[in-house]
């Protein structure tokens, strides 16, 4: 017969075990998905909600270069920003306080697509990634400061080009958009290494070909620095490219390093020949 269950006793669900191997049904990636993608979002908010309220000290600290500038000059009437619009100034603060979000928030957004990966890898790999995500997160961070601290030559160079006695007041809303895309430019880029050394751990680029590929990849990172930096000037393209030739070779360093590793663990038998029999 069967079991009745005693009345006044609800019968609790049984949590879903977690597979040790890591496999997951269609249904469960995706509301895996949804709730990574959630805690980002939520991440986001509110991080943007503290850029909201750290607007004035955003502001301060983007507009430095211009302000700097025309006050060497002696042009503050004839330097200065202009902003179009009734609703121009509270559509500028929302875009800078979701773009100050976007960085505050870097660190949780990208655990989250690390986490979403984790499951479906090894536990070594699991330590691997992890590195990378140790990486990434102060990589962009210092991207981000290095094109900050870039920024005031750039809008030098670009305001040197106003004619003598002209006046050059940009619209807020583009200076802002130069701005902000020109650090971000800088934080996607120190990124370079970290997708050098994951290619090499995928085993699809080896240490000795990076070695020996070094000359065409300055060339495409010399290519990538002029087309990324919103600027003509070869000034801040030699800026963004010098770093990430610095970076290329550290990521040869440390693939370099792997195959080493990779070497020494690799049996002995593999290497007999075809028509040889191996100590098997």
């Amino acid at each position: 017969m069967p079991r009745v269950a005693k009345p006044g006793r609800a019968r609790l669900p049984r949590r879903r075990r977690r597979d040790p191997e890591g496999r997951m049904s269609l249904g469960d990636h995706l509301r895996e998905f949804r709730r990574r993608l959630f805690i980002a979002a939520v991440a986001l908010v509110v991080c943007s909600v503290i850029g909201w309220y750290l607007f004035d000290v955003i502001y301060e600290h983007l507009t430095a270069p211009i302000e700097n500038i025309a006050k060497q000059r002696g042009q503050e009437s004839i330097i200065d920003l202009n902003y179009a619009g009734l609703t121009a100034a509270f559509s500028q603060r929302l875009s800078l306080a979701i773009w100050a979000g976007t960085i505050l928030s870097a660190p949780m957004w990208l655990w989250q697509a690390w986490a979403f990966i984790v499951p479906g890898l090894t536990r070594r790999e699991k330590r691997v990634s992890l590195m990378f995500i140790a990486a990434i997160v102060p990589l962009f961070l210092g991207g981000c400061w290095f094109g900050y601290v870039t920024l005031p030559k750039a809008v030098e160079i670009l305001l040197g080009f106003t004619p003598e006695g002209a006046a050059n007041l940009p619209e807020a809303a583009l200076y802002f958009s130069f701005v902000t895309r020109f650090i971000l430019v800088f934080g996607i880029a120190f990124l370079f290494p970290v997708v050098l050394v994951a290619l090499n751990v995928a085993r699809v680029l080896p240490s000795h070909v990076m070695l020996r590929g070094w000359r065409p990849a300055i060339v495409i990172i010399v290519l990538f620095a002029a087309i990324a930096t919103p600027t003509p000037d070869p000034y801040t393209m030699l800026l963004l490219a010098a770093p990430l030739v610095v970076l290329y070779f550290v990521a040869y360093g440390i693939a370099r390093l792997l195959d080493r590793r990779r070497a020494a663990d690799r049996p002995d038998w593999l290497e007999t020949a075809d028509d040889e029999a191996s100590s098997l």
